[in-house]
């Protein structure tokens, strides 16, 4: 039996990141293909050195939903052997759990995760069995699991959980680990918590289940709410959560893995507090300065867009465009973007520009303004914004209208 180090991490009080892009984030209608699936899951487990295996989760899949996709996967806990532990993710049904311990086996900290729906609507809707019987079937499911490869550890994702009965789920929570599962994921399947309700989710199942289970979140964001509610699990003592790149998954998507790795690694004093102990959140701290590249990647493969609004790896980032976050930028931000994540402060131009952001655009492009230059340019800028109605003006525009200013001295290298 290969040890699991995802409970061990989690057990130990570290924070587990459960990757979901390249699996629910396909529900998003993106497609991320087999070479970048192992692409990412190698650079997010960079982020952590020799622990990413101990801190990142990554589900490369959904095998049963056709060949390629198995193939993909298979590929996945191949090729990033060493770097994640790999996941394959599947319905409660025998087979397919064959299926996907197929796609993971002979690997190092491979995965499978087994969807079971634990309340009664749900239940009725996926199995036409009551929600007990969905459960008892999920304690068979993992028995034949560990029999059939004791090698590959097996979660069980309960979903529904936000809407399922608290002391039935934590019944079952113990009598699964008990019968082998590591993890047990309480999926807010439909967005629908609000904060409050997932502590108390997670309090009391976690207080019904006992000290042995170890908790998994898997939260969506239907309610833009899915980053406040993974914070209240991780206040309540769960330390293995969910979250995809960009945020991209089902419908509105969930928690943004750059921005929920972001707060928990940027301020370690804040997080403790958070977390509600001296333990650190990480075995290595990640990598932050890798969020904005990675971010950009999946962008790319996806077609999700990085907007000016994006936290944390957005084009806004770094960007000052007026004149008193100019003069003061430490007032107008909260961390410091090129300490933390390597982005380079840059000064844009806007129709809210002052002389002050105009000229040190200027300077940026090789020229000096004198005061009325620089009153002349400021006016140029906006008028130009306004005509093209675009807020910023570009570089190479301003540039154009810089070279046909008459007697402007060159700036001084």
């Amino acid at each position: 039996m290969e040890q699991d180090v995802v409970r061990e991490s989690a057990r130990a009080g570290r924070v587990v990141l459960w990757e979901e892009s390249a699996r629910d984030g396909a529900q998003a209608k993106t497609l991320m293909s087999a070479a970048f699936r192992v692409r990412l899951a190698r650079a997010q487990g960079r982020m952590f050195g020799a622990d990413g295996p101990r801190h990142v989760v990554f589900a490369a899949g959904f095998p049963a939903v056709c060949g390629e996709e198995f193939e993909a996967v298979r590929r996945v806990a191949v090729e990033a052997e060493g770097a994640v532990g790999v996941a394959a993710v599947c319905r409660g049904r025998s087979a397919d759990v064959r299926q996907a311990l197929a796609a993971v086996r002979g690997t190092a900290n491979a995965r499978v995760m087994v969807v079971v729906p634990a309340s009664e609507a749900m239940a009725h809707t996926m199995t036409h069995r009551p929600a007990r019987d969905a459960l008892e079937s999920a304690l068979a499911l993992v028995k034949d699991a560990r029999d059939t490869d004791d090698r590959v550890a097996v979660d069980i994702c309960l979903a529904d959980a936000s809407r399922a009965d608290h002391g039935l789920m934590g019944a079952y929570a113990g009598t699964l680990t008990a019968a082998g599962a590591g993890t047990v994921v309480l999926a807010d399947t439909v967005g629908v918590h609000l904060p409050g309700e997932a502590a108390e989710l997670f309090a009391r199942v976690g207080a019904a289940a006992g000290p042995d289970v170890v908790l998994a979140s898997h939260l969506h964001n239907d309610l833009g709410l899915g980053l406040a509610n993974t914070l209240e699990a991780l206040r309540a003592g769960t330390r293995v959560v969910s979250a995809s790149w960009l945020g991209i998954a089902e419908r509105s998507g969930m928690a943004a893995t750059e921005q929920l790795l972001f707060l928990l690694a940027h301020d370690p004093a804040r997080t403790a507090r958070l977390l509600g102990t001296d333990t650190p959140a990480w075995w290595t701290a990640p990598d932050l300065t890798a969020l904005p590249r990675i971010a950009r990647t999946v962008s790319a493969e996806t077609g999700v867009p990085l907007t000016v609004t994006t936290p944390v790896v957005g084009t806004g980032v770094g960007t000052i465009s007026t004149g008193t976050p100019f003069v003061h930028p430490d007032l107008f931000q909260p961390f410091d973007p090129e300490r933390l994540l390597g982005i380079a402060p840059t000064t844009v131009l806007t129709q809210l520009a002052s002389a002050r952001v105009v000229t040190a655009v200027a300077a940026r492009l090789g020229h000096v303004l004198d005061p009325e230059q620089a009153r002349q340019a400021t006016a140029w800028v906006k008028t130009q914004a306004y005509r093209a109605g675009r807020a910023v003006v570009d570089d190479t525009a301003f540039a154009a209208y810089l070279d046909g200013l008459r007697t402007l001295p060159a700036a001084r290298s």
